[in-house]
C-alpha cells in the first residue's frame, strides 16, 4: 500500500471503517450515500458502525432496532456490490463498565461483522462543555484524563470489540483547558491502554474525526499509533468517523500515512469469530507486513 501526491482527499484506499448513516441519532446520511461515495473514490470497502448505547436515556439506546440496522446494511451491501464495493454491517457500541454483561449479551446474540467499542461524553461526564472548567482547576495532567482513559482501559481489556475507537476522545473537550502538546509528552498515560489491547487482541482505531474537530489531531496522534506498534500491537482500523456528506473518508490519508510510518503495511481481513472463511464477517484492520495480507 502506498500514497502519493499531497491531494488530501482520500482515493484508492483500502477502507474506510467508521461511518455513520440516519441509523444513528447524530447522522441524517442516507447509506447509499455513502455507497456512491465509495464508488466515486475508489474507497474498497466501508463499515458502517451506527451508535448503540446501553444507558436508558442517552441517545442511541432504543433509537433504532438491530433488525433495521441490518436490514439496511445487508440490502445497501448487496445493491453496492454490484459496483465493486464491499459492506460491512457494524457497530458503534458506547462503552461503560455498568453495562458490561448486557453487551456482553448483546454482541453474543447479534451477529455482526465489525465492533467497534468506544467511551463518549455524555451531559453528567465531568468533561462535558459546563463543567470541564471546573474539573481542570487545580488537577494535574494525569488527575484530568483518568476518569476516561480507565473506562477506556476497561473497554480494551474486556475483549469483546473487534477495535478501540477514538481511544483520545477526550482531547476534543479538554480544548482549551490542556494543551495537546502536554498530552504528548505524557506517553506513559496511554501506556496501560495499549497494553490492554495488546494482550485482548483488539486492534486500536486511528480515528481521523479529530482533524476537524477542536484538536486538531487524530485519535490517538500519530506518535501513540507508533508506541502501540513499538509495544507489540499488530492490529488496527483506520476510519473517518463521518456523521455527514461532506466528512466522508475525512483524513484518511493520514490516517493511512499514520499506520505506514508506524509500520502497518500490509491490509488484511480477520474473521469477527477467529475463522478464515466463511460469510464476509471480521475486522477491517492494518497488520505489520508480512507479506501474507490482501488486499481488502
Amino acid at each position: 500500500m502506498t500514497l502519493s501526491g499531497r491531494d488530501r482527499q482520500a482515493r484508492n484506499l483500502p477502507f474506510d471503517a467508521h461511518l455513520h448513516t440516519d441509523l444513528s441519532p447524530d447522522s441524517d446520511v442516507p447509506i447509499d450515500a455513502f455507497g456512491q461515495m465509495a464508488v466515486e473514490r475508489g474507497i474498497a470497502e466501508l463499515a458502517i458502525t451506527d451508535h448503540v448505547d446501553f444507558e436508558p436515556g442517552a441517545p442511541a439506546f432504543s433509537y433504532a432496532t438491530f433488525e433495521q440496522r441490518e436490514r439496511t446494511v445487508r440490502e445497501a451491501a448487496e445493491l453496492w456490490a454490484k459496483h465493486g464495493l464491499i459492506i460491512r454491517f457494524g457497530v458503534e457500541i458506547t462503552w461503560d463498565r455498568r453495562f458490561a454483561e448486557a453487551i456482553a449479551e448483546h454482541l453474543e446474540r447479534h451477529a455482526y461483522d465489525f465492533a467497534v467499542g468506544s467511551v463518549h461524553i455524555y451531559r453528567d461526564s465531568p468533561y462535558a462543555a459546563s463543567n470541564v472548567a471546573g474539573w481542570v482547576a487545580g488537577r494535574r495532567l494525569d488527575e484530568i484524563v483518568a476518569p476516561y482513559f480507565e473506562e477506556v482501559a476497561s473497554a480494551a481489556r474486556s475483549g469483546l470489540f473487534d477495535a478501540l475507537g477514538h481511544l483520545d476522545f477526550v482531547k476534543r473537550y479538554l480544548v482549551p483547558h490542556v494543551s495537546m502538546a502536554d498530552l504528548a509528552g505524557a506517553p506513559e498515560l496511554y501506556e496501560p491502554i495499549l497494553h490492554a489491547l495488546i494482550e485482548s487482541g483488539t486492534a486500536l482505531e486511528i480515528n481521523t474525526s479529530g482533524l476537524r474537530q477542536a484538536a486538531a489531531e487524530m485519535y490517538p496522534a500519530p506518535a501513540v499509533v507508533a508506541r502501540y506498534r513499538q509495544l507489540g500491537g499488530r492490529a488496527i482500523t483506520i476510519g473517518s468517523d463521518a456523521h455527514r456528506v461532506d466528512h466522508f473518508a475525512g483524513g484518511l490519508v493520514d490516517g493511512y500515512e499514520a499506520a505506514l510510518a508506524a509500520g502497518f503495511e500490509t491490509p488484511i481481513l480477520q474473521s469477527r469469530q477467529g475463522s478464515p472463511s466463511g460469510r464476509l464477517s471480521g475486522r477491517v484492520a492494518v497488520a505489520p507486513n508480512t507479506g501474507r495480507g490482501h488486499s481488502l
